[in-house]
């Protein structure tokens, strides 16, 4: 392989971030992200109480979701009830949209607790047939299936603070959001894979302080068949596999003055990157990668006559090396040659974003509201080393998302019913600077090395949550 030939190909690095099963579980997975691609509320399979509160989650309590994220937390849990929580959402500029039929239940006994998941999904990627009437198509391109189940089970420790708690959830894909978009040109992208998560948690209740720990597994695993149509047909088979582990301490006090509550939380993700699509570039293969992330979260609420009121801050920086490891013998520039095996193209990442959310709640006799919004502000820097043509480039990117939401909680006596929705702004369908050609990328909740500045076409992610709770008495 020449470096003329790498050169028309315009390499570029690109790994799949960790997918995470949206909610409170997803508090302990931090997201890596270089490209601001419009990503749909995929993994949102189970309710959370604070929802319409932007997702507050270090200092105000989510007894429906909190045992979700650490197994251990599950002791929050007042009482027994049956779940269930449709979701809908929707991608502008026919970039997507799908429907999730989430069921389940919540067990809160006197030493034991626990709960239960199942759900069924239909995803529409951009330009497929999913939801719509007429015409004539393969059945795997206008009906694509997913399957989710989990479940945690917890214990009390005799009449200590202590409760342990371990869960597991997994979900059997055939597709996930935004990966349509990286593969330009292609006639048919088949997907399947699944994604597995495991977690064991610990918590502490001593009354006015509280602190817990939770430790995750997370596993990707996918295949996408890619089909290309030009003068001929061929298709191409690419595997997505990362690996994650993640830990996370976190802690909350109430304050002596009325109502007042702060938390804080440290987590760390190592991400390691097996296999690597080739995503938009033919024939070059994507090799190993290795990811650090670190979250240091911050919040305050305070609980008073009905009302409360609360913002997160939470500051990521994350560390990602990519690389490109020669198939063949390449000769370089300088005229000498890179083994089969050596690094070709060498990314380093340097990230610093920052998540903020305020919101506020009041319950009525009959009636609860919430109103919330959430800023995310995502940077990073690129040190990409070419080791063919012996050169070294440097790239800037960052931009800034929001998420409105607002949810009312209706209770009826035998049930509580509950919608919520929120609307995210400011990512879209990326792609590169069209004035350099040879240089194109573009991903979703992806690490990608583009090969010049990033450019936009804004879409928004506008998200439905219904659910119903019968408690069990």
């Amino acid at each position: 392989m020449t470096a003329n030939r790498l050169r028309r190909l315009a390499v570029g690095t690109i790994l799949a971030a960790c997918p995470a099963f949206a909610g409170q579980a997803a508090a302990q997975l931090i997201p890596i992200r270089t490209v601001p691609v419009a990503t749909g509320d995929q993994f949102l399979t189970t309710p959370s109480a604070n929802f319409g509160m932007a997702g507050l989650t270090y200092a105000v309590d989510d007894s429906i979701a909190d045992g979700w994220s650490n197994p251990a937390k599950g002791a929050l849990l007042s009482e027994s009830s049956l779940l269930s929580a449709p979701v809908y959402y929707w991608i502008s500029d026919a970039s997507g949209r799908g429907f999730t039929l989430p069921v389940g239940g919540l067990i809160a006994g006197e030493k034991w607790f626990g709960g239960v998941t199942a759900a069924l999904q239909e995803i529409d990627n951009a330009a497929d047939g999913g939801f719509r009437a007429g015409g004539a198509g393969r059945l795997s391109d206008v009906s694509r299936r997913n399957l989710y189940a989990g479940g945690f089970v917890g214990r009390r420790l005799g009449s200590s603070a202590w409760s342990l708690g371990i869960g597991a959830r997994t979900a059997r894909l055939q597709a996930m959001d935004g990966v349509d978009l990286l593969y330009a040109g292609a006639d048919r992208i088949v997907q399947s894979g699944s994604i597995d998560d495991v977690r064991l948690g610990v918590y502490r209740d001593s009354g006015r302080d509280r602190a817990s720990a939770v430790l995750v597994r997370n596993s990707v695993s996918m295949t996408h068949d890619v089909t290309y149509v030009d003068r001929a047909t061929w298709t191409e088979t690419n595997l997505d596999r990362t690996r994650t582990w993640g830990v996370q301490l976190a802690w909350d006090r109430r304050l002596r003055a009325p109502g007042w509550r702060i938390g804080a939380s440290l987590t760390a993700n190592r991400k390691s990157h097996p296999k690597i699509p080739d995503y938009n570039i033919q024939n070059i293969p994507r090799d190993p990668g290795n990811s650090m992330a670190w979250e240091l979260g911050f919040g305050v609420a305070r609980s008073l006559d009905g009302t409360t009121a609360g913002l997160d801050v939470a500051l990521q920086p994350i560390r990602s090396d990519t690389w490109q490891e020669a198939e063949d013998p390449v000769e370089t520039t300088n005229g000498t040659t890179i083994p089969a095996g050596g690094r070709t193209i060498e990314n380093a990442f340097s990230f610093l974003n920052l998540r903020l959310r305020v919101g506020v709640a009041h319950e009525f006799e009959k009636l609860g509201v919430r109103l919330g919004l959430e800023g995310r502000s995502y940077g990073y820097t690129l040190g990409q080393t070419n080791n063919v043509e012996g050169d070294f480039r440097t790239q800037n990117e960052s931009w800034v998302e929001w998420t409105p939401a607002a949810a009312a909680i209706f209770r009826l006596g035998a049930a509580d019913l509950h919608y919520g929705f929120r609307l995210t702004t400011g990512t879209g369908r990326p792609g590169v600077n069209p004035n350099r050609p040879d240089r194109a990328s573009s991903g979703g909740e992806f690490i990608v090395a583009p090969q010049g500045p990033l450019t936009l076409v804004d879409t928004a992610v506008l998200t439905h949550q219904f659910w119903v709770r019968i408690p069990i008495r």
